[in-house]
């Protein structure tokens, strides 16, 4: 099994009792082997799985203390990084559009446990989270944000366009839909280079109309390409309701010829069972859709007060009822794998993890004017502008 890395230097667990799990009354049910951190537990899920054109997994999903420890600290860094997010474009040091990602952390997290980084990910516009689980910093995701030079695209993609070639993160990006037939196009070179490798390529429930969307599954269909399309349902795309927006909000059915799942998307271990499952499937068959039942706390950017098509008890109902991280927070006092306080701990570390990397972003200088003109066109094929009249030579791009 694969621990998630940690995505930034996070402070030491504290020591994990030698004790030996029990049944409990609780939504899920556990058994256990093995000791310490590498004990092995036994999850049932509390929401099935639904499939259609395939068998589901099953709702029993193996972990370990120390994997559960590292969700709760690596959502706890999302949401905390977010949060931030949202003071900085308040205090207009973010500009453009902002689009958080609080609420829908366990994809993030669930999804990087199930797969390796030469896997790939492509996603849309709500990006930042993504990116820190691909293994970039919050140094890097902070300059970006505020269009600094140490940022991850050098502070000229800004919040919409984060980028980690290396860990195979082919971006954010800004057009809806977009990603999806880039996705499928990855997933064709992976198949052509026979790495046993596969792509996930994100959308939200705003994109699932999309006729793109459909062209590129016809197509991966077509070549059993290794894609999975991830649909991260927050059932508001923009501020619209998916009832509104859609005759068939079943996601997970809308391939009609490829198969699909439908996932409890505020439980990162689910979402590892699932995204598990899709690569196994992706690899021997071909295509796979992914509906991921998730939720989003802030609105659809930071222009958006969230509230306006949706009441506030609604968001605070999700909250206590279905956060992912209070859910593991649960599960791992319900079996004494740490304290409250040491709970409290990791949060304070991650609080202040966010801090110094603010302090140090802003510390970082905005790009050089001529970066504007860079990254643009092929190097040594530079571009010369003309004036209306064809004659005069404006500008010589590099």
């Amino acid at each position: 099994m694969m621990a998630l890395k940690r995505l930034t230097s996070s402070p030491s667990f504290p020591s994990l009792p030698n004790l030996l799990f029990k049944s409990l009354s609780t939504p899920r049910s556990f058994s256990s082997a093995s000791t310490e951190d590498e004990k092995i537990l036994t999850i049932e899920t509390s929401v099935p799985f639904t499939g259609h054109k395939c068998d589901p997994p099953s709702r029993s999903i193996d972990t370990t203390p120390k994997e559960l420890m590292g969700f709760f600290h690596d959502m706890a860094l999302m949401r905390r990084m977010e949060i931030a997010a949202d003071s900085l474009y308040k205090a207009k040091l973010i500009r453009g559009f902002c689009h958080l990602y609080d609420g829908q952390e366990a994809v993030a997290v669930g999804m990087e446990a199930a797969i390796t980084k030469k896997d790939s990910i492509i996603t849309a516009y709500r990006d930042h989270c993504i990116y820190l689980g691909r293994g970039g910093t919050l140094l890097e995701a902070f300059s970006e944000l505020m269009g600094r030079r140490g940022g991850c695209s050098k502070g000229k993609g800004g919040s919409m366009h984060f980028y980690k070639k290396e860990s195979g993160f082919y971006g954010g990006h800004g057009i809806v839909g977009a990603q999806i037939p880039l996705g499928c196009g990855i997933a064709f070179a992976q198949k052509y280079s026979k790495d046993e490798t596969v792509t996930f390529a994100l959308y939200g429930d705003g994109a699932a109309n999309q006729g793109q969307l459909f062209e590129a599954l016809n197509i991966a269909a077509l070549w059993d390409l290794p894609a999975i399309l991830v649909c991260e349902n927050n059932h508001y795309g923009m501020g619209t309701a998916e009832w509104r927006a859609a005759k068939s909000p079943s996601y997970y059915k809308r391939g009609d010829y490829v198969p699909g799942l439908k996932v409890d998307g505020m439980d990162a271990l689910a979402v590892k069972q699932a995204c598990k499952f899709a690569k196994e499937h992706a690899l021997k068959n071909g295509p796979i859709i992914l509906e991921m039942d998730t939720y989003r706390y802030h609105g659809h950017s930071m222009s958006d007060p969230g509230s306006t098509y949706r009441t506030r008890d609604e968001i605070s109902g999700v909250r206590q009822e279905r956060d992912p991280i209070e859910r593991i927070r649960k599960l791992i006092l319900a079996h004494d794998l740490a304290t409250a306080s040491d709970l409290k701990d990791i949060e304070k570390e991650v609080r202040k993890q966010v801090d110094e990397a603010i302090a140090q972003a802003k510390e970082s200088p905005m790009p050089d004017p001529s970066e504007l003109f860079t990254n643009v066109y092929v190097k040594g094929y530079g571009v010369e502008s003309f004036g209306a009249d064809r004659k005069e030579v404006r500008a010589v791009l590099p």
